[in-house]
């Protein structure tokens, strides 16, 4: 049969184990420990949608709530090494204001005008190909042809030394385009030529009274360049027999043959010119239509 026994602290609650048993060691305390649970982080997986893209610099700055200063510093450093003279989009330069020999030739020109003069000579002599540009014209003056000319109607006919390029072509068109708008607005009256014709020793002078009442030279119309290959046409009706307008435009010619592209002859008038075919239309053969 088995005996419960009351508890100590029944029986004597004023005594501690202490008192009743000593022990030979002495007695401590230990200092109370607080244990805080670690809470359970749960990280769900991202989907590829939901990766986070790396933050620039500036993103940073602004969600951490530091002033942007730093940024707007880097910035203006970034764009001054790409865009300034030291950067990498920078063009050389060349300062052509200090140019040590030209400044030696213009500083000696006073004491020794002789001695200047002969450094430019010897200046333009070495640096004569980047001055002076090779003609790309003919050297053979270009020849001039009438053939049944009628200002109303007719056709000025080009022959070229070779087969103009798009570069030339554009020039031709340009010059008939000048003369023709020259033409229009009566600048080629060779019955007002008061200033050609007045004596060079003297004070030019003009009379508006005059230049008023003469006859008005007039450019009625005018066609699109055909091309066929080294030959060209233009139709023309300029309306009043005005040899000055053709002479206008002889020169202009006459220039462009000598100095960019070579005109073997120009003819005024006629139906037939070289090897011309009027049933050539395609451009596979040769043959475009340039507008004026």
């Amino acid at each position: 049969m088995l005996l419960r026994l009351p508890t100590l602290s029944l029986l004597a609650p004023h005594l501690s184990l202490s008192s009743i048993s000593p022990s030979p060691f002495p007695t401590f305390s230990l200092p109370s420990i607080q244990i805080h649970p670690k809470p359970f982080l749960h990280i769900p997986k991202s989907t590829p949608s939901q990766i986070v893209k790396p933050t620039s610099l500036h993103t940073q700055i602004e969600e951490n709530g530091v002033e942007s200063e730093i940024d707007v510093d880097f910035d203006e450093e970034v764009e001054e090494e790409e865009f300034s003279p030291r950067g990498r989009f920078a063009e050389e330069e060349k300062d052509y204001d200090r140019d040590p020999e030209f400044a030696e030739i213009i500083g000696s020109c006073l004491d020794d005008p002789q001695k200047a003069r002969s450094k430019m000579e010897e200046r333009l002599r070495r640096k004569r190909n980047k001055i002076l540009h090779t003609k790309t014209g003919s050297s053979t003056p270009m020849k001039v042809i009438f053939n049944k000319f009628d200002f109303s109607n007719s056709y000025i006919w080009f022959e070229f030394y070779n087969t103009p390029l798009e570069k030339d072509i554009s020039l031709i068109c340009d010059t008939i385009r000048s003369w023709h708008i020259i033409g229009c607005l009566g600048g080629c009256n060779s019955l007002n030529m008061q200033l050609s014709q007045s004596p060079m020793d003297k004070r030019p002078t003009y009379d508006a009274i005059q230049g008023a009442n003469v006859t008005p030279s007039t450019f009625y119309n005018i066609g699109d360049l055909e091309i066929q290959d080294n030959l060209a046409r233009v139709w023309v009706d300029i309306g009043t027999n005005e040899p000055l307008l053709l002479d206008v435009l002889v020169n202009a010619l006459t220039q462009i043959s000598s100095d960019y592209v070579g005109i073997k002859q120009v003819m005024f008038g006629g139906s037939e010119f070289v090897d011309w075919r009027e049933n050539l239309k395609t451009e596979d053969a040769g043959f475009s239509v340039h507008n004026i």
